[in-house]
């Protein structure tokens, strides 16, 4: 997915889109987002939404100069898992 760069102190939104995975009629029935590493005041993700055959995430926070691996795991309705990982940089702009 490509290496993302936000700063310290932003806010900001994320998403995923899983049409290529959720055809024939399968939907999204679990979304799950996990950040590594976790740190005292690292990356946190503060809401998440599945909207369709899209998952999103808010991100806040993050060290300046650490890079993050922020993972989305799906479960889909007929049973299936897939994984999607972006990397965050955090610096101060």
């Amino acid at each position: 997915m490509g290496i993302f760069v936000k700063g310290p102190a932003a806010r900001l939104d994320y998403a995923v889109d899983w049409s290529s995975t959720t055809t024939g009629g399968v939907s999204i029935a679990a979304s799950d987002w996990t950040v590594d590493p976790v740190e005292p005041a690292g990356i946190a993700v503060t809401a998440t939404i599945v909207a369709g055959t899209r998952t999103g995430a808010t991100f806040n926070g993050g060290i300046a100069g650490h890079v993050y691996r922020i993972a989305n795991r799906i479960t889909l309705s007929d049973g299936r898992i897939d994984d999607r990982a972006l990397s965050v940089r955090v610096e101060v702009r």
